[in-house]
């Protein structure tokens, strides 16, 4: 597509590029001939009592460089683009040669990746191979987001811990990689009735992790926790089709303490992991997961429900 308004621009820059190719060599033309100025070979100027000024050709040498420069430019032009909207007898653009190399590139990385294609998680993550470019993957991809260590940071998910909010499977991160997640809390303040009956609620969260809470207003927000059992479940324990976060584990993905649970509790939130489908081919997002999989399990505290 033209990045001109209309064809009125195109030709103007089309016009002037051409006319100013022609200046050129009209400016050669005439700074080749010799006019006589003087009879002593100077222009007739003098500074300074007897600094002249030579009426001297231009070295043959600098006007083939600058005829050579002139012809260059008017072949290039013929080539490729330059002149407005012209594309050029190569029919060259800079998209086209983009999507070439990324196609090489591809073809040259297909051969790569077609030895995990049937490779099991398990096998990948012992194949030195394979984790280097999920390394680089993740590096280039993720790291933004979950730090360089996979570890994340207050609302982007720890990789490393075995909590998963929406399954720890291969097949599980490789879904959520490739697609994308949305986890969302709504308000949940006017459900659960007033300002003391969501602290107590948050008491009864706290609670059931076992950290540290007021054990009184926790009996109380018992029974309202009901509202938040839809999602949660009734023991707490989250579920991984909703990406509802399990609350027994003391894993605080946005904070921790009552305040902190009392704002969720009346803001709600709205986390987004955005898909990754077409900026990684289905090969790289397999060895990712297989990789960010890993990286679970080298820890050691891998959920064995995951």
């Amino acid at each position: 597509m033209s990045d001109f308004f209309s064809d009125g621009w195109s030709l103007f820059v089309a016009a002037a590029t051409v006319l100013g190719l022609l200046l050129c060599l009209v400016l050669l033309i005439i700074a080749s001939r010799r006019k006589v100025m003087a009879n002593d070979n100077t222009t007739g100027h003098v500074w300074d009592e007897d600094l002249k000024e030579m009426n001297n050709p231009l070295p043959r040498w600098w006007m083939g460089l600058f005829v050579l420069t002139v012809v260059f430019a008017g072949i290039y032009l013929a080539m490729y683009p330059g002149l407005g909207s012209m594309q050029g007898s190569l029919k060259w653009s800079s998209a086209g040669q983009y999507e070439a190399e990324q196609a090489k590139a591809k073809a040259a990385l297909t051969e790569v990746y077609a030895r995990f294609a049937a490779m099991p998680a398990v096998e990948m993550a012992k194949n030195d191979q394979a984790m280097g470019i999920g390394e680089r993957l993740f590096a280039n991809n993720c790291a933004t987001c979950h730090g360089s260590d996979a570890k994340g940071s207050k609302g982007f998910p720890n990789l490393t811990d075995g909590d998963w909010l929406w399954g720890g499977s291969h097949e599980a991160i490789m879904e959520t990689i490739a697609k994308g997640r949305n986890g969302v809390m709504p308000p949940m303040g006017a459900a659960l009735g007033g300002p003391e009956d969501v602290r107590n609620v948050a008491n009864y969260v706290l609670s059931l992790s076992g950290s540290p809470h007021n054990s009184i207003a926790a009996q109380l927000g018992k029974s309202k926790f009901g509202a938040c059992a839809a999602c949660h479940g009734a023991d707490g324990k989250g579920n991984q089709a909703l990406g509802a976060p399990n609350l027994t584990d003391k894993v605080w993905l946005h904070g921790w303490g009552e305040e902190t649970i009392i704002a969720l509790i009346n803001g709600g939130k709205n986390n987004m992991m955005p898909a990754h489908a077409e900026r990684l081919s289905p090969e790289q997002v397999r060895v990712l997961a297989a990789y960010v999989w890993s990286l679970s399990q080298r820890s050691g505290t891998a959920v064995a429900s995951n």
